[in-house]
């Protein structure tokens, strides 16, 4: 039984560990969308109602992330209401 809960907490300590670096990572995915909206000045094909609704949902997901103290949730919707944001504001500009 201790041997199960021994791999159970290492488990889960990976884990948390994982979250963290996917909370970071998964926004960054965006900068190449970024870097096409803004350094090449191109939003074609790139909704900004789309990129706006998820800005909206994100900001959800990180009052639910603050309401419950979650730390990897309110990184990661954080980092990715800024992506969202800064897409949304190059479409509008260059779309």
């Amino acid at each position: 039984m201790v041997n199960g809960i021994h791999h159970r907490l290492k488990h889960q300590k990976w884990l948390h560990k994982a979250v963290y670096v996917a909370g970071i990572l998964g926004p960054l995915m965006t900068i190449p969308q970024i870097i096409k909206i803004w350094l090449y000045q191109d939003a074609s094909g790139v909704s900004a109602l789309s990129w706006g609704s998820y800005f909206v949902l994100s900001g959800f997901w990180l009052a639910y992330g603050i309401e419950e103290r979650e730390t990897p949730i309110i990184i990661n919707y954080v980092f990715w209401m800024v992506m969202h944001l800064v897409v949304v504001t190059g479409v509008l500009i260059y779309g």
